[in-house]
């Protein structure tokens, strides 16, 4: 498959006084293929969120690069930001709060068109009522303002706002957790009917496990910053090799009272390190029972351990 989009030892640090920094995201480096779904999973805080905003280019990375279809892209240079906006668009959280409260729906969509002089006033408006059809609204659905709308309806609308554009890479910032649970497998399948319509990327960020394997190709896992596991997403469920990965998939509830009472409890003990300024060493190692004294002292290296599958801990070679 080819890449896509490449991050190369990417690290985004947040200044919080005194000499300290605050390490949302610390030396990652993968690969996302065209096509495919990437699922980026991890607890809260972990820095998945950081991750997303910063392939996106809302925050600037402290260090590394970033490439885009084989070619380096610096979002600090304007002419690439305008350029790479219109190739990588991104659904947020908070459906509510990601529109503008004061613009119609249709303005909401069409405003990504405008921006890069996409078609006449006339089929920019065919274009807002087609995209309003495409995620199961209506056409007249674009006088109306956001608040009008229920909380899946609003998503729908940040999904055709993304749409607006014709992005290749969508990156989805936990699309799903602010909305009821009926309504979520709706979105879920409203994004798998359109990548397949359309061959659309996608980088799928969220804490739910079962709805990462269910949308995601490959799964990379983050803990405290730092991407400790990479693998297929089948890959991953069947062969977990990280501690923390192993302690995430035991806590999803299995629908089965009889076998969700005899699992083995993975409860973890210690407490979470503080990202700012961190300690060298493993940062899962004051809650890991298999850590050492090398864990406690040496950062682990992402490496290949089974085909295609990574894993960054000194108990896997």
């Amino acid at each position: 498959m080819d890449k896509l989009v490449t991050l190369d030892h990417v690290s985004k640090h947040f200044h919080v006084g005194k000499g300290k920094n605050l390490v949302a995201v610390n030396d990652i480096s993968l690969d996302i293929y065209k096509g495919e779904t990437l699922g980026v999973v991890g607890e809260s805080g972990c820095g998945k969120s950081t991750l997303g905003r910063v392939v996106m280019g809302i925050y600037p990375a402290t260090s590394g690069k970033m490439l885009y279809n084989g070619k380096q892209v610096n979002l600090r240079h304007t002419k690439d930001r305008y350029v790479y906006s219109q190739k990588a668009q991104i659904i947020f959280q908070d459906p509510y709060a990601s529109l503008n409260p004061r613009m119609t729906v249709g303005s909401i969509i069409a405003e990504g068109m405008e921006i890069h002089n996409m078609y006449d006033k006339e089929k920019r408006m065919q274009r807002v009522y087609e995209l309003l059809e495409t995620v199961g609204l209506n056409r007249e659905h674009a006088n109306r303002f956001p608040h009008e709308f229920s909380g899946g309806q609003r998503q729908r609308i940040g999904i055709a706002r993304a749409l607006a554009v014709e992005p290749e890479f969508i990156v989805c910032d936990e699309p799903i957790s602010a909305l009821d649970v009926s309504i979520q497998s709706q979105i879920i399948n409203l994004l798998k009917d359109l990548q397949a319509e359309h061959g659309f990327t996608y980088m799928f960020i969220a804490h739910d496990l079962n709805i990462v394997k269910y949308i995601s190709d490959r799964i990379a896992v983050m803990y405290l910053g730092n991407l400790v596991e990479l693998a297929d997403s089948d890959e991953i469920y069947a062969h977990t090799l990280h501690p923390y990965s192993q302690a995430l998939l035991a806590s999803v509830p299995i629908p089965d009272p009889d076998k969700e009472a005899q699992k083995e409890s993975s409860v973890l003990s210690g407490d979470v390190p503080s990202p700012i300024n961190p300690k060298p060493g493993c940062p899962f190692a004051n809650r890991c029972k298999h850590a050492t004294e090398r864990c406690k002292m040496e950062s682990p290296k992402l490496q290949e351990v089974r085909p295609g599958h990574f894993v960054a801990c000194h108990l896997h070679k």
